[in-house]
């Protein structure tokens, strides 16, 4: 899953260098984000509109972590799994604001 999240942070990165009101408004925002696979562990950092430190490991620390497997997490990327869908039939848990995570959700 490590290429399907790169690929994600990239377009968040175009999609900021694009859209100057969006860069404004998240370029406030310093939070972490922990991504709990199972067998795939992977968290970022978000700071001055740019996501960085990602890495293959899970924050002590983190304002949010998504648990999920690959498949679930893979469905909502493809957009064949709907958010709200896969938190109300618990194929995603998350740990933290929801609000935080449905921020970065429009983000992508």
């Amino acid at each position: 899953m490590q290429e399907e999240i790169q690929a994600l942070i990239d377009k968040f990165h175009r999609k900021i260098e694009a859209d100057e009101n969006l860069r404004k408004e998240v370029a406030p925002l310093v939070k972490t984000f922990n991504l709990d696979l199972g067998e795939e562990a992977y968290s970022i950092k978000l700071k001055d509109a740019r996501i960085y430190d990602f890495e293959p490991k899970l924050l002590d620390d983190a304002d949010v972590t998504l648990i999920t497997s690959p498949e679930n997490l893979k469905g909502l990327i493809e957009g064949t799994l709907r958010p709200m869908k896969a938190y109300v039939l618990k194929k995603i848990q998350i740990k933290g604001k929801i609000d935080d995570l449905m921020f970065l959700k429009k983000l992508f």
